[in-house]
């Protein structure tokens, strides 16, 4: 299983952050035909990503192409169960990508419309936001 993750990173720790207000990138559809678009801020983890790109690759088969607009880069750090408080952050667990509303999340080509639309309804639901549906044309 390849999930997403940074080769390489700056800073190995990030702060929490908070996220407000709609994205201002990234949503259009830019290089497919149909795109799904989140509709809620939350984080998105590396494992959500994967599972629903593994939904949209069962629709596609042979034919057709997936664009992932998103990349889990922000590290989430953990401590150990039963760690007693004090000594400091704890170790980099996973990634992921800080959502806001209106960022194109898979982008996808070469499929009739109504497949699109089923592959991503069954994607969304392997991700934590509220999705839509969106075309090459839609704003």
């Amino acid at each position: 299983m390849s999930l997403l993750m940074p080769k390489k990173v700056k800073f190995r720790k990030m702060m929490k952050g908070r996220s407000k207000g709609n994205d201002n990138r990234g949503t259009t559809v830019a290089f497919g035909s149909y795109g799904i678009k989140g509709m809620e801020a939350r984080w998105i983890t590396a494992r959500q990503l994967e599972a629903a790109r593994r939904v949209l690759l069962r629709y596609l088969k042979k034919g057709g192409k997936i664009w992932i607009r998103i990349f889990p880069a922000k590290p989430v750090t953990q401590k150990g169960a039963e760690t007693p408080m004090g000594g400091g952050k704890g170790g980099v667990d996973h990634y992921v990508f800080p959502m806001k509303p209106g960022r194109v999340i898979f982008e996808i080509d070469g499929i009739t419309e109504a497949e699109a639309r089923q592959a991503f309804a069954k994607a969304g639901q392997k991700l934590p936001v509220k999705t839509k549906f969106v075309k090459q044309n839609e704003v």
